[in-house]
């Protein structure tokens, strides 16, 4: 019997020795898992806080800011250069189509700076189908250049500027098919502005001071030119638009250098080959040789604007990847009454009332523009804010 009912006892004895063992493993596990909330609270506690909403919007502006001044200045540059090398004694079409492209190995030092991440969250688009997007955006661009060339031969001045205007008209209409754009009071109160101080700086009687002559029976030629033009660029920035947002999916500098450079580069490809086959490439030495101000000069011209072309075309590849194609072209319809300033300061010109209303007209639909922007950035600053009280107390909810 005792030897039974120590058999009895040791089974139970075991039990509660192990009963016991589990009773202070889960007070430990119970002391651990306090700990563990206590260094969480005091980690959050002492973890600096997160960045305020607002400092993403300022450093999204900060960049927006600068593409438009690589905007305005590029092209208010590239203007400048252009007319001087007009007057200065070039007459090379192709020359100065090609000059608006083969700045683009500027690009390279950058690109090598800015190396791919080895691992992202997006991934890289097939080859085959990004190649082919470079090249057909590269071939619209340089038939782009070279009907703004070739109009700009076959209509006046004043004529050419007021057909010009018509890019805005026409890129708000590819925006609201192709990149979903939506129009607003404000935005459609500024496509209408820009295109009139657009159309102003056409119509300017000054305008019509130019030293190129225009061919007889070709001004219907040059209206159908301009306009394709212009459909044409409008078409490209809403396409290039198109491209960042369902292929490339990203709008990080390297993205945006790699379009500026592949497009660009297929572009001047284009335009060296036009150079050739045109046989204009045999005109150059003596254009070199006649240009009124020297050969070092016509050299600097030429290097110049093709630099300031890129920079234009840094900022419009930015700002369409960062905003819209839409605003892109209103930085751009804004530059054109800013070219007159370039040249009063510069050239010599004089400034007209015409030319002050034009660009009063321009700044003020260029601010109706910005304060739309301004007013979504409020409007997603408060989404924002709504979103991380609604965390915030989620995760008070869930600690309590």
């Amino acid at each position: 019997m005792s030897a039974g009912a120590s058999e009895i006892h040791l089974p139970i004895g075991d039990a509660g020795i192990r009963g016991q063992e589990d009773g202070d493993d889960g007070h430990v596990a119970d002391k651990d898992k306090s700990l563990a909330d206590a260094n969480a609270t005091t980690a959050a506690a002492a973890a600096p806080p997160p960045p305020p909403v607002y400092t993403k919007r300022l450093r999204w502006w900060a960049v927006v800011l600068v593409n438009i001044v690589f905007i305005l200045g590029g092209q208010s540059v590239a203007t400048l250069l252009g007319r001087i090398y007009y007057d200065q004694g070039g007459g090379s079409l192709w020359m100065a189509t090609v000059v608006q492209s083969c700045g683009a190995p500027l690009a390279v030092p950058l690109l090598l700076y800015l190396r791919r991440p080895k691992s992202s969250a997006v991934a890289r688009p097939p080859l085959l189908k990004i190649s082919a997007i470079y090249a057909g955006l590269g071939v619209l661009l340089a038939g782009d250049n070279l009907m703004y060339s070739y109009a700009l031969l076959y209509l006046p001045l004043s004529t050419y500027s007021l057909i010009c205007a018509t890019q805005l008209c026409f890129n708000a209409v590819f925006s609201f098919f192709l990149n979903k754009e939506k129009f607003t009071a404000l935005i459609f109160n500024s496509v209408v502005l820009l295109t009139f101080s657009a159309a102003l700086v056409g119509v300017s009687k000054r305008s019509e001071e130019t030293h190129s002559s225009v061919p007889e029976g070709k001004f219907a030629v040059g209206f159908v030119l301009t306009l394709a033009a212009s459909a044409a660029f409008a078409l490209i920035l809403s396409l290039t638009q198109l491209t960042f947002d369902t292929v490339i999916k990203s709008s990080t500098l390297r993205a945006v250098l790699e379009m500026q450079f592949w497009s660009n580069t297929a572009a001047a490809c284009v335009s060296v080959a036009g150079l050739f086959i045109s046989g204009e490439w045999s005109t150059l030495t003596p254009e070199m040789d006649g240009y009124k101000k020297g050969k070092v000069a016509y050299a600097m011209t030429l290097a110049w604007t093709a630099i300031s072309w890129q920079l234009t075309t840094m900022g419009m590849m930015g700002l369409v990847a960062t905003v819209s194609s839409l605003f892109t072209n209103v930085i751009s319809t804004v530059a054109m009454p800013l070219c007159p300033v370039i040249a009063v300061i510069f050239l010599g010109d004089r400034m007209d009332g015409v030319m002050i209303l034009a660009m009063l007209i321009g700044i003020w639909g260029f601010l109706s523009y910005i304060y739309q922007h301004y007013l979504d950035d409020a409007k997603g600053k408060k989404v924002a804010e709504r979103a991380d009280d609604e965390q915030t107390t989620k995760a008070s909810l869930s600690a309590g």
